[in-house]
C-alpha cells in the first residue's frame, strides 16, 4: 500500500473537510488516507466487537438473551406453578408451605443476580452501538469525500470539453474568416 504524503493529506483536508489551518483528528486522517488510497473502510463492527469479548461478557450477553426470551418466561412460569402446586398439594409436609417464604427468597436472589448481569449486557450493547455509530460516521465521511472527488472529476471533464469546443469554434471561425476573405479577394479581383 502506498502511503499518502503529508502534503496530499493537507490538500485533501483543505478541499474536502474545510480544514485549512486546523489539524486533523485521528479518525479524519484515517478516513482521508483510505479515500485517497482507494481502499475500503467498511467492516463488520459487530463481529469485531464480539471478537474482543471476555468469557464474562459473553456469559452476561447469554444470560440477558435467555432472561429476556419467551422460553425463559414460559419455563419460569411453569416452574413457579409446579412449586406452588406441589407445596399446596403436600400441605402439612410441604418444604415451603403457604405463603412460600423460601420461594420469595429464591426469587429475590435470582433478581439480585440477574439485574446486574443484564445491566452489564446493556452496557456492552451501548458500547457496541457507539462503535457502530462511529464507524457509520467514518463511512459517511468517506462517501462524502468520494462524492466531492467525483464532482471535481466531472467538473474537470466538463471544463476540458468546453475548452476543446471553444478551440474548435475558434478554428472554424478562422476557417470561415479565411473563406470569406478569399471570396472577397476573388470578387474584387474579378471586378
Amino acid at each position: 500500500m502506498a502511503t499518502t504524503t503529508s502534503d496530499t493529506l493537507v490538500q485533501a483536508a483543505e478541499r474536502f473537510l474545510d480544514k485549512g489551518g486546523t489539524p486533523l483528528d485521528a479518525r479524519e486522517r484515517h478516513v482521508l488516507e483510505k479515500a485517497l488510497s482507494r481502499q475500503t473502510l467498511a467492516q463488520d463492527t459487530s463481529e469485531a466487537f464480539d471478537e474482543d469479548a471476555s468469557f464474562g461478557q459473553r456469559l452476561a450477553d447469554g444470560v440477558a438473551s435467555f432472561g429476556g426470551s419467551w422460553t425463559f418466561l414460559i419455563l419460569f412460569g411453569l416452574m413457579l406453578l409446579a412449586w406452588v402446586a406441589s407445596n399446596l398439594w403436600l400441605a402439612d409436609g410441604a418444604p415451603d408451605p403457604y405463603p412460600f417464604i423460601f420461594l420469595n427468597l429464591i426469587l429475590s436472589m435470582l433478581a439480585a443476580v440477574q439485574a446486574p448481569v443484564i445491566m452489564m449486557s446493556q452496557n456492552r450493547q451501548s458500547a457496541k452501538d457507539r462503535l457502530v455509530s462511529s464507524h457509520d460516521y467514518e463511512c459517511n465521511l468517506k462517501a462524502e469525500i468520494e462524492i466531492m472527488a467525483l464532482h471535481d472529476k466531472i467538473d474537470q471533464m466538463r471544463n476540458d470539453d468546453l475548452r476543446q469546443l471553444l478551440a474548435k469554434q475558434q478554428e472554424q471561425i478562422a476557417l470561415l474568416t479565411d473563406l470569406v476573405r478569399g471570396r472577397g479577394a476573388e470578387q474584387s479581383g474579378t471586378s
